[in-house]
């Protein structure tokens, strides 16, 4: 193991696999305990060393992490003075190549065990609280993840606390405390930097490997689940971002666009999908068309204690905002309360300019004057003055939300016109976008005829008689 810039020779690196909220319903899971795999000591890096991606590999993602620095001996030692036993805080980026995860499922050996797959610093927090740290991942200057400690499912306390249970924590261990949603794939040339506000940035850039990959031993392997998970959502942003493509294809997208959600309503009560009109809100552009996949918000009733502890600075709302990606659709769970505003014409506009597709908020909608000049579908449910914190705690997000009495999950297919909004589950998208054209262009046809005196009778629905002059008709154009 070469010489660390700040003296760093842990015996094990553990990391855990799932600790943030956000990245949990990324996942589609969320543990009831933590779960840990040992990255080797050999993995260790620094700031400024580059991170070299293996030939024939395309998924090398990073995770932002804050690494704790065992400082006394750990062995059964309660939750309550777990704390004790460390050193002190840092940034730690827990690379891996996905296009290897088939190999040592779990484990991670060669996904994430390389030479340099754990660069660690560049500064050693030690007098600071541990339930405040944040948590920022910037990748060639732009943020894409931000998360503080409050939004971890299992404190460092208890991971401290859990380990010793079972093993002897050592004074130089480092335990990777996982990861917040936004990591995603990068490649040679990219730079990640990762900021645990205090401690500077810890910046590293990608390379790629002169060297070709022996061909003995398991090659690169990748699969679309594989894929996805690598790029951090099955949703990814648009094509154009350098990442993959959105899951909706051109020809859905075009699709979705040009039916009715009245069309598309009929379509999913046909494959048993009653609960998906979001009621309650209106457009305010009614003039505007709207599909995306949903990015979920989530505010809780106003408690003016959890409110002055989490609701201002770069609260859950902004945060997500700082997300969004292109393809996007902000969905506000905002319980129906109408007495104050979820989201003004700034934020609105932020999102806009990120590449967000849509905003729907069940809740006030601030600014609304405003929005008459945004091209940016908009659809809420009353307009309000008053900030959030009059009623609202904004509390996490990619979580499953209830807008307008509906369910959305991250990830679900809206499409809205000024009638209102519909939602899609992604994997009849694609099947439902197909056969709502299809409606559409028989419905067109039957309108026709009804407006050239024809009756309904075994028109509408159409007898096998005018099926066949449908078909006729439809064959020939």
């Amino acid at each position: 193991m070469l010489d660390h810039p700040l003296g760093l020779a842990p015996g094990k690196i553990i990391a855990v696999h799932l600790n943030y909220r956000s990245r949990a319903a990324e996942r589609g899971r969320t543990p009831a305990v933590p779960s840990y795999f040992l990255k080797p000591s050999s993995s260790l890096s620094w700031s400024g060393r580059p991170v070299v991606r293996p030939d024939g590999c395309d998924l090398l993602a990073f995770e932002g992490e804050i690494a704790l620095v065992i400082g006394e001996r750990a062995h059964r030692v309660p939750v309550e003075r777990a704390l004790e036993h460390v050193a002190g805080y840092t940034a730690a980026n827990d690379f891996g190549v996905y296009d290897l995860k088939h190999a040592d499922l779990g484990s991670n050996l060669r996904a994430k065990g390389q030479d340099g797959y754990t660069p660690v610093g560049p500064a050693i927090l030690t007098d600071v609280d541990p339930a405040k740290l944040r948590l920022r991942t910037y990748v060639n200057g732009q943020l894409v993840q931000d998360a503080g400690t409050d939004e971890l499912l299992f404190g460092f306390d208890l991971l401290i606390a859990d380990l010793s249970r079972l093993m002897t924590l050592e004074p130089g261990d480092i335990i990777l405390t996982g990861t917040p949603t936004g990591s995603t794939v990068v490649g040679p040339g990219d730079v990640v930097e990762v900021e645990l506000e205090g401690a500077g940035r810890l910046r590293n850039e990608i390379v790629a490997d002169p060297g070709e990959l022996a061909a003995y031993g398991v090659q690169p392997k990748v699969s679309e689940e594989t894929r996805a998970a690598a790029y951090g959502t099955a949703h990814g942003p648009a094509a154009d971002s350098g990442r993959p493509p959105h899951p909706l294809d051109e020809q859905t997208v075009t699709a979705l666009r040009s039916v009715s959600t009245a069309t598309l309503s009929s379509q999913l009560r046909k494959r048993g999908i009653d609960h998906h009109f979001i009621e309650g809100v209106r457009p305010a552009r009614p003039d505007l068309r709207m599909v995306g996949v949903a990015r979920t918000l989530r505010y809780l009733p106003l408690r003016e204690d959890v409110f002055a502890e989490i609701g201002g600075g770069m609260n859950a709302q902004k945060r997500t905002v700082e997300e969004i990606r292109p393809g996007e659709i902000l969905v506000i769970e905002a319980r129906g309360e109408h007495g104050a505003g979820t989201i003004g014409d700034i934020l609105a506009l932020r999102a806009l300019r990120r590449g967000a597709a849509g905003v729907i908020t069940d809740g006030g909608l601030r600014d609304s004057p405003s929005f008459s000049g945004l091209d940016l579908p908009v659809y809420f449910g009353a307009p309000h003055a008053a900030v959030l914190g009059r009623r609202h705690v904004p509390m996490d997000s990619q979580v499953p939300v209830a807008c307008g009495g509906v369910l959305v999950m991250p990830g679900d297919v809206l499409v809205g016109d000024a009638e209102g909004v519909v939602v899609i589950p992604p994997g009849l998208a694609a099947e439902v976008a197909r056969d709502a054209a299809r409606q559409e262009d028989e419905e067109r046809f039957i309108y026709e005829r009804v407006n050239e005196g024809a009756s309904i009778d075994g028109l509408y629905p159409m007898n096998k008689a005018w099926r066949e002059t449908y078909e006729s008709r439809r064959d020939a154009r």
